[in-house]
């Protein structure tokens, strides 16, 4: 037996549908279907392609995960079948908050859609996030304040590109700069306008083909020695930075009267 048999055999037992009335479906003899589900016969891939707009599931998730362990139901409602594992609450009803420590998040662009990758990731719960799914990522660099080094920032999923408000912080997961707190700005119709928080670093525009993930900010978690800056006074850092943003703009100046 192979996972595609079991997923393919778990499936029609949710519609109670017969083998025949499955094989008639998906165009196919009977017998031919039952090899399929007894993992005797492997599908070419014209008959992968109609068993997977039968069962509206991608072929992947068919080829290679045990639908068996998720809610159906919660699996058919994600963007093209993406896993992002149903929301998993503890005894007191909080919901489980994945964390994505820095040395998770070198392998996220190719584990954020396999659920053994997803299961091995540190969790919590906090009682004040609820109703959607919630992962918290590294912050990293300098262009997320008050997020710095240590700090996470917790995330909710967004769905629908139309759910994105102007001057909102978001978690972009992108396939060229890989995970990135941003506040969404405008949208195009290839390409969305993002800025950093730290006005040293001008906005840019992501294509919307290279969005993998979008998370709202939620909240955070900051490292034990964190104390918020009120006094207005820079550090060196903060110095450095203003400096180069002052150069910066004196070469924006002179390229101009070029």
């Amino acid at each position: 037996m192979s996972v595609f048999s079991d997923n393919i055999r778990f499936l029609r037992a949710k519609k109670k549908a017969t083998q025949q009335e499955t094989a008639d479906a998906v165009l196919l003899s009977r017998v031919r279907y039952s090899k399929y589900e007894d993992g005797r016969s492997e599908p070419p891939y014209e008959v992968l392609i109609r068993i997977s707009k039968h069962y509206n599931l991608s072929i992947d998730l068919l080829l290679t995960v045990d639908i068996r362990k998720y809610p159906v139901e919660d699996i058919l409602q994600l963007p093209d079948n993406r896993i992002i594992l149903p929301v998993v609450i503890d005894r007191e009803g909080n919901n489980y908050i994945e964390i994505v420590t820095q040395k998770a998040s070198m392998g996220y662009l190719s584990g954020y859609s396999d659920p053994e990758y997803i299961e091995s990731l540190q969790q919590i719960s906090l009682p004040f996030l609820t109703n959607g799914k919630y992962r918290a990522f590294p912050a990293q660099g300098d262009s997320m304040p008050p997020f710095k080094d240590g700090s996470y920032i917790i995330g909710k999923y967004v769905e629908n590109m139309e759910d994105l408000k102007p001057d909102k912080s978001y978690v972009f997961v992108t396939l060229n700069d890989g995970i990135s707190y941003k506040r969404f700005k405008a949208r195009h119709k290839i390409s969305i306008t993002v800025a950093a928080d730290n006005s040293f670093y001008k906005p840019y525009d992501i294509p919307l083909g290279e969005i993998v993930e979008i998370w709202q900010y939620a909240s955070g978690i900051f490292p034990e020695d964190f104390e918020p800056d009120y006094s207005g006074n820079y550090n060196l850092q903060d110095m450095f930075l203003e400096l180069r943003k002052d150069i910066r703009n004196l070469d924006d100046k002179f390229s101009n009267l070029k």
